[in-house]
């Protein structure tokens, strides 16, 4: 099983951004615990080391799924600011969604392109109206049809016929992958704030035991 969570600091202040690395390495803990293995997939650094705007992480392993999902929604790192000793907030929120998917690249062959020779009217003359010089491809996996009449010759507005559609798939791609980015950058404008889900902080320091020898009772 796989999954895959997009952590955000959204908009809000570098505390955030480094509210986001504590709670990913403490989300990495937790994996550990749990036996998924988490790989860093993409990271968007903050402007101090060790601090993230944004990660996209993916999880692998039998409990993956519900790994991601008890990370899903509001997260909180409740600790004083490391920045701002006098500031008097204490939490700061992230907020971790899975991403929207890649659209898989569509495979352009030829094999999948129906050719179909048709007559056209108009500019040309006689010789367009007696041979079916004219090609209508369609593009069966995606649907897209093109018309091509350009030449005279059949074989010439074939192979016009195919590279406009190849142009149309790869267009429609590029399209689809920048609908995905967009996508991916509006969870950084979802972050609620409040009512988070989980809420982490800081292991506590070890306590220290007086120094001298105990007492023997006598």
């Amino acid at each position: 099983m796989s999954a895959q969570l997009l952590l955000s600091a959204g908009r809000g202040p570098r505390e955030c951004a480094w509210a986001l690395g504590q709670l990913l390495d403490r989300l990495e803990d937790d994996a550990t615990r749990r036996g998924v293995t988490v790989q860093r997939v993409d990271l968007v650094p903050g402007d101090r080391p060790g601090t993230y705007r944004s990660a996209l992480i993916g999880m692998s392993g039998v409990d993956a799924e519900a790994f991601a999902a008890s990370w899903t929604g509001t997260l909180c790192w409740q600790a004083p600011s490391p920045y701002r000793t006098s500031a008097g907030r204490k939490n700061w929120y992230v907020t971790a969604q899975p991403p929207p998917s890649d659209a898989p690249p569509t495979t352009f062959a030829e094999a999948d392109v129906d050719i179909v020779g048709c007559r056209t009217g108009g500019p040309g003359g006689q010789h367009r109206n007696k041979a079916s010089t004219a090609v209508r491809a369609t593009h069966r996996p995606s649907g897209l049809v093109v018309l091509v009449d350009d030449e005279r010759q059949f074989s010439l507005n074939r192979r016009i016929a195919l590279h406009l559609l190849r142009q149309r798939v790869e267009r429609g791609d590029e399209e689809a992958r920048r609908a995905v980015t967009t996508a991916r950058w509006r969870i950084h404008d979802d972050l609620v704030r409040g009512d988070p889900i989980r809420t982490e902080r800081p292991a506590p320091a070890p306590s220290r035991r007086r120094g001298g020898r105990p007492s023997s009772g006598r």
